[in-house]
């Protein structure tokens, strides 16, 4: 018999409240299966970490702690980072190979987004052309849903965006009921969601208030409204009822904000020199309100991708076993695929897990259905509330708590031993 492979599981891009569950699902399912697989290793900080040749050492954990990665948000578990291997370094793809080959792995494990499949399917491709036997696996993560196909037949939704879209809903209803008592000096509330271009985050805010009780106007990037019309509806919205909460997307189009981009190229909106939200409720008390009083703004941030408290339920254990299921296809089915999400027909929700090759996902962007932006352009479909409605969940994740705070996996810092020189990333290294 063939002996076991090693294995290295590596995350990229922005975290989500659930992403360590799809690590988990990984370890525990490798450790399951010792006659296929040897040492599971991650890259420490995402692919930077494999250029580095720091790898660390997760089948040296405690059980406690790799249980505990259900309920550990964000990446700060084994760390994640925005590098993307471009095409014009190669050397960065041959180091991975050497690191690979050096430590006798076999199994590749990359949890992330478009960029990330990318990643693995190159990776993948080189491997083979050097003669390494490595079988690359991709693990679906995105907060903003926009993974796959436009007609969700690659994949139903990304592991992290339940949760967000959790968030939002719980947040918007909090939000309401300090409108409703302070309108009469506060009548406008500006909440400016995540979402750079595609509108799923936004577009929860929605799950508040299925019913459309609330004043709720939500501006997605995909409205194609102006910021004059963004007013206007805002000032109609105060003559019927007096006071309005705005959930406005970070990528609503209001002009130059001074973007920062990360290294995917994507904007930053949260490291601009101005936001969305300050911009609106700027222009909105410029121009006047139809209302005594002024326009307020609230720009969570990056907590709406790492709280745990609001994290669903249904996207935790669907997280772990789409890592689960990434396993399987890597033993079963060989390189090349990611594991998918998949919805079962009918009024229940239920879902089944698969695997889509990886260059039908790889850098793929899904957009938000039109048909799901309401005729009003400051609202959503009911058939986006019963797409979305299932993945917050019906009740509160379970976390640990020693001595009033949260309890979090807290892995011991035992590396692989290096085996090869030092090396610096091409993108990091000075011109």
């Amino acid at each position: 018999m063939t002996p076991p492979k090693n294995v290295v599981v590596a995350q990229s891009g922005g975290p989500s409240p659930v992403i360590n569950n799809s690590l988990r699902g990984i370890v525990e399912t490798c450790r399951a299966l010792p006659e296929h697989f040897g040492t599971v290793y991650a890259g420490w900080h995402g692919i930077e970490g494999v250029l580095r040749e720091e790898l660390l050492d997760l089948s040296a954990q405690p059980a406690e702690e790799i249980a505990l990665l259900r309920t550990t948000p964000a990446a700060g578990a084994i760390g994640t980072c925005r590098y993307k291997l471009k095409a014009a370094q190669q050397e960065d793809f041959e180091r991975v190979v050497e690191v690979f080959r050096a430590h006798n792995v076999g199994y590749f494990f990359y949890i992330g987004g478009n960029d990330s499949m990318d990643t693995a399917h190159k990776v993948a491709q080189l491997a083979h052309q050097r003669g390494l036997d490595l079988v690359a696996t991709g693990v679906p993560k995105t907060i903003d849903n926009d993974v796959g196909d436009a007609e969700f037949k690659l994949i139903d939704h990304t592991p992290g965006y339940g949760s967000v879209a959790r968030y939002w809903a719980l947040t918007v209803q909090n939000a309401n009921e300090e409108n409703a008592g302070s309108y009469p000096a506060d009548p406008v509330l500006v909440m400016q969601a995540m979402g750079r271009k595609i509108g799923f985050i936004p577009a929860a805010a929605r799950l508040a208030d299925p019913d459309r009780e609330m004043p709720l106007l939500i501006f997605m990037r995909e409205s194609g409204l102006t910021l004059e019309e963004l007013a206007e509806r805002v000032n109609d919205m105060l003559k019927e009822r007096k006071r309005a909460l705005v959930v406005v997307s970070e990528g609503f189009d209001v002009g130059e904000l001074g973007e920062r981009r990360d290294a995917f190229g994507h904007v930053q909106f949260s490291s601009s020199q101005m936001t969305v939200e300050r911009v609106v409720v700027n222009y909105l008390n410029q121009v006047g309100l139809a209302a005594r009083g002024a326009a307020r703004g609230n720009v969570p941030g990056t907590d709406q991708r790492h709280n745990m408290i609001y994290a669903s339920t249904v996207d935790l254990e669907e997280a772990y076993k789409v890592g689960q299921k990434a396993v399987l296809i890597a033993l079963e089915d060989g390189s090349g695929y990611m594991a998918t999400i998949l919805r079962q027909p009918g009024p229940i929700y239920s879902v089944y897990y698969d695997k889509v090759p990886l260059e039908q996902v790889a850098n793929s962007e899904r957009a938000f259905p039109e048909a799901w932006i309401a005729p009003s352009h400051v609202d959503v479909t009911d058939d986006f509330v019963r797409y979305a409605r299932p993945l917050i969940g019906d009740d509160w994740p379970s976390v640990p708590l020693v001595d009033g705070r949260q309890r979090f996996a807290r892995l011991r810092p035992i590396f692989a031993e290096k085996k090869l020189p030092p090396y610096v990333p091409q993108a990091h290294r000075a011109k």
